[in-house]
Parts: C-alpha cells; sequence; structure tokens
C-alpha cells in the first residue's frame, strides 16, 4: 500500500507535544462497539482523552479551543489503536533453543526496547506482556510514561508462576547451574507468595502456567502441572488484589482446571474440547488463540536455533489449535486476540487478522477481539478499546477498507497514542 502524507490543518506554534486538543478526521471510522462503519468522522481528543465523536459530513463542528491542531485523513479509514493480550517484549524469535545463551542477561531487557517500538508503529497502542524476565516488561511500562522510550500502553505480568521443572521454569540447562525461574512455586502457599512478589513489584495481572508447553524442554503441551486447588489459590489471591489472570493453557485438563479455578483469560488453549468450550462459556473466561505464529516458527525455527522437540510439538498442536478456534468461535466463546509475539516478529503480529478470518471470524469480528473485547477482557473499558467518549485518543489508520480485506491491518499507515502522531508521515504538514 502507498503510504500518503498527513493532511495537517492548524498546528501549534510550539512543538506537537504541547497540544492539548487534538482533531483527527477522516472518511470513514469502524464503530468497534456498535459494528458499524462511520462516514465522515470527526474525534476531538483533548489532554490524550476523547472530548467527542461526531460523524456525518453536514454535522456541525463542535467549537474547539484556539491552537487546536487538527490531522486530516483523506481517503482514511480510522479504527481504534488494536490491542495484543499476549506478547512477550523481552523476546527475540531469531535466539531460539540454547543460542540465547550467547548474551549476557540484559541483553534480552534492551533489545526489548526495539519490539516495543515495532508493536506501536504495527498499529498496536495497547499490549498485555504475558511473562518477563528481571520484570523487563514493568520496566518497558514505567520508561514509557516517562517519555524515555517509545511503545504502547503495557500491561505487565513480571514473572509468570510455574510448578518446579514445568513450562516457564528454567529447562534448558544441566542441575549443576541450580537455574531456577523466579515465578516457580509448589503448592497453594508457595502460589499465593508468588503472587504477591509481582503485584509489589509492578505487576498488574498474573500470569501462571497450567501445562507444559511448546519452547521449554521436558514438559508436553498436554501435561497439567498444577492441580486445580493450587489455580485457585492463584486466581483468588490475584483477585483479592485486584488482578486479572491468564493461565498459560494448551492441554485439555489443565484448562478445565483453570477456567473452574476462575481464570481470567486461557492462553493458547489449544487442545480445548467440547467441555472445555462449554466451561468457557458458563464460566465467561476468555480465550487468547495464537493461530499465526506457527507459520514463523515452521519455516524459520530450524535456521534459529529451535531444538527438534520443540518443532515437533509446534507441529503437532498448531492445527488442532486453528480447528479449536473455529470451533470455539461457532460455539459463541468469548475470544480475544493474542498472538504470542516474540515467538515470531513483534512488527508482524497483525498477520494473525488473516488467520482468524480463515478460521471463522468475520473481519468485524476479528478486529473486535483486538479493541472491544480485549479492553473487556483487561477491565478497562473506560480506557482503550474505541473510538468513544472518555478513552484514551489512540487511533490507527488504513489507506483501504479491513472490512473488504483484513490484510489492510497488516500496513497500518498512520498511529495515533494519546492524540500524539506515533506514526505517519508528516512531510505535508503547513499552517493556516
Amino acid at each position: 500500500m502507498k503510504l500518503l502524507p498527513l493532511a495537517v490543518g492548524l498546528l501549534l506554534s510550539a512543538s506537537p507535544a504541547a497540544a492539548r486538543t487534538v482533531v483527527v478526521t477522516a472518511d470513514h471510522m469502524i464503530d468497534v462497539i456498535e459494528g458499524r462503519v462511520v462516514d465522515a468522522p470527526l474525534v476531538v481528543i483533548t489532554d490524550g482523552r476523547i472530548e467527542s465523536v461526531v460523524a456525518g459530513r453536514d454535522a456541525p463542528m463542535p467549537p474547539l479551543p484556539e491552537g487546536a491542531v487538527r490531522i486530516d485523513l483523506p481517503g482514511r479509514t480510522i479504527l481504534p489503536g488494536l490491542i495484543d493480550m499476549h506478547v512477550h517484549l523481552d523476546a527475540n524469535p531469531r535466539y531460539g533453543g540454547h543460542s540465547s545463551l550467547q548474551f549476557t542477561d540484559m541483553f534480552w531487557t534492551v533489545q526489548g526496547v526495539a519490539n516495543a517500538r515495532a508493536m506501536l508503529h504495527a498499529g498496536f497502542t495497547t499490549v498485555r506482556n504475558i511473562g518477563s524476565d528481571h520484570f523487563s516488561d514493568v520496566a518497558y511500562k514505567q520508561a514509557v510514561e516517562e517519555g524515555l522510550m517509545e511503545g504502547p500502553r503495557i500491561v505487565p505480568a513480571a514473572h509468570a508462576l510455574s510448578a518446579t521443572g514445568g513450562h516457564c521454569d528454567q529447562t534448558y540447562l544441566p542441575p549443576s547451574f541450580g537455574a531456577v525461574a523466579p515465578g516457580v512455586a509448589d503448592g497453594e502457599v508457595e502460589l499465593r507468595k508468588r503472587v504477591r512478589e509481582q503485584r509489589k513489584y509492578g505487576a498488574e495481572v498474573i500470569k501462571v502456567c497450567a501445562t507444559g508447553g511448546v519452547f521449554s524442554r521436558n514438559t508436553e503441551p498436554g501435561q497439567q502441572q498444577l492441580s486445580e486447588a493450587e489455580l485457585r489459590a492463584v486466581a483468588e489471591e490475584a483477585h483479592q488484589w485486584g488482578l486479572k489472570v491468564a493461565a498459560h493453557a494448551h492441554g485439555a485438563d489443565g484448562i478445565k482446571a483453570a477456567i473452574r479455578a476462575g481464570i481470567d483469560t486461557i492462553e493458547h488453549a489449544s487442545l480445548i474440547d467440547d467441555e472445555g468450550i462449554r466451561l468457557a462459556r458458563q464460566h465467561g473466561t476468555w480465550l487468547a488463540m495464537d493461530i499465526f505464529n506457527t507459520e514463523y516458527t515452521q519455516a524459520e525455527g530450524r535456521r534459529n536455533g529451535v531444538l527438534e522437540d520443540n518443532l515437533r510439538k509446534d507441529r503437532e498442536i498448531a492445527q488442532i489449535q486453528r480447528d479449536n478456534f473455529r470451533k470455539a468461535h461457532a460455539a459463541g466463546a468469548k475470544i480475544v486476540f493474542a498472538t504470542d509475539a516474540g515467538v515470531m516478529p513483534h512488527a508482524t503480529a497483525a498477520g494473525q487478522f488473516r488467520i482468524m478470518t480463515q478460521y471463522g471470524m468475520t473481519p468485524m469480528e476479528a478486529i473486535q477481539a483486538a479493541t472491544r473485547n480485549a479492553a473487556q477482557a483487561l477491565g478497562r473499558e473506560r480506557d482503550v478499546g474505541a473510538i468513544a467518549v472518555g478513552r484514551y485518543g489512540d487511533i490507527i489508520a488504513v489507506d483501504g477498507d479491513p472490512l473488504a480485506d483484513i490484510r489492510e491491518l497488516e500496513d497500518v499507515d498512520v498511529v495515533i497514542k494519546g492524540g500524539e502522531v506515533a506514526k505517519g508521515d508528516l512531510s505535508g504538514a503547513g499552517r493556516s
């Protein structure tokens, strides 16, 4: 797609960052709350939040303060900034298996700065980072909010909780290293303590690994590794502190145990069965199914050092997960957009929209999964997920119609976060 320049009307004499009021216009807007397209939208953003939204070419212009910034996007369709509910900003798929051991520990935190920028420029203005090392996701959030790095709004989980020897523990090193992941806990009391530790140091969501996984050694995706009582202890403790819980769960038994325990979102849900889908509907549990990244893993994983055992596990569950995504959607389960970015390059996350529509969703449903639904699952409907009064001025624009071709979202032209342009060609700007 050709990147058209932004047509900017009124500009402040100072820098754009000093603007208090920003006006955004476009040809069309996707209203994700109502599931419709609105023509000729005009969005007023004051101090980073949306003050008003009017539509229609004959709609009266609301009164604007002197010095308001106007961003006109002729020929464009605007929609809310996207939300990816499962990312790992401090991961990099270029280094798989033992090849990651060539770097110092803090390499992973540093290289994540570029990943955060890549996700923002891909149109993701909010991400939920589900597990990190060294509290790096908390650090990214703080640095973004302090204006020290460029990135989306980040909901950090800090360290993932795991059983000893399970997925999310350190399973690639021999016993002489004594390597234990910081989120490891066994039993309800230890798990409750780990929840408190993550919250103490900045976690805003808790991740717990209920089953084995693909990218760990000596675990199988279908194997449950925490009991339902342990999972319930995590959920109860987190909810007491006002935090939601995400459970990594590939296997059917682990999925059902996590749902019954009160977990809020099920990550991957690859081997979910009919009972699991029924329970998810009954409990209102969200499914976060990463059905895109296998393409990268199978194409590039061996070259990147991913071990054959990990490639095998990915092959074995990939198509089953996609088929179960279709089944869960058809049954009316609640689904959010979640890619596991870091397993594949962060900049490619929007490629999942294509797979979601191939496996049963309409383009509108796929967009809602990454906006309205994700905001609901986060419990942040007042902040993100829609172009609506009171929410942050997070807007993206494309020069085509994503409802006709969902791949338009793989090449976002303009990204606005909190009323500030994060991506877009401003070469056509002028004064009036």
